[in-house]
């Protein structure tokens, strides 16, 4: 898969892990070269070269896809979305370049595939969870670029693990028992009616 691949996958346990693709190194790479070879070819002094190289190095950084983690724990009942940036670790002077979001497993809802713009790149889709509160937070901070069908795949292997369908199926046949429970209670009232209207019309 190339939005996310399988780390481990278990009855109880998924994890879903995402790397910087080959657009993120051979932009660092290209753009690492730049600064390289600005410093190679000036006659300016040696601080200067310096800062040509560390200033498209930090531009390829902050540019750079992330390394990103999911992980679906049922024993624990938790999802953990784990996010790793180096242009935040070099940012903070090696202090803090990870960030880590904990969801409630239970209030999982839905999964669903948006469609999101790139700049300059065109359309990227990534996955939503859907949350019972009302709000949904993505699985991925980054979009992929024109890999819709990645992209569903692992919505396809979520929604299995999970059991997201089954439950889905299970509340619209409940939902459709109930709506059939209130018509018939409907009739039932209207027909509770009419014979009351019948006796007083015989009572008259």
């Amino acid at each position: 898969m190339g939005y996310m691949t399988v780390e481990e996958h278990s009855s109880t346990l998924l994890h879903l892990k995402r790397s910087p693709g080959i657009r993120s190194w051979s932009l660092l790479v290209g753009v690492a070269s730049v600064g390289l070879a600005a410093a190679y070819y000036s006659s300016d002094s040696i601080l200067w070269k310096l800062f040509y190289v560390a200033g498209c190095l930090f531009v390829a950084m902050q540019n750079m896809e992330e390394w990103e983690e999911a992980v679906f724990d049922k024993t624990k009942n938790l999802i953990e979305l784990k996010t790793f940036s180096l242009y935040a670790l070099v940012l903070t002077l090696w202090k803090k370049g990870d960030e880590k979001v904990v969801l409630d497993l239970t209030q999982l809802c839905d999964i669903c595939v948006q469609e999101e713009k790139v700049r300059y790149l065109g359309k990227g889709y990534l996955l939503m969870l859907r949350l019972a509160a009302g709000f949904s937070y993505p699985l991925t901070q980054g979009a992929t670029l024109g890999g819709r069908n990645d992209v569903e795949a692992v919505a396809v292997l979520l929604k299995r693990f999970l059991g997201l369908e089954e439950m889905q199926q299970r509340k619209q046949q409940e939902e459709v028992a109930e709506y059939g429970e209130q018509e018939e209670q409907e009739e039932q009232d209207s027909l509770d009616n009419s014979s009351d209207s019948d006796g007083e019309a015989d009572k008259l």
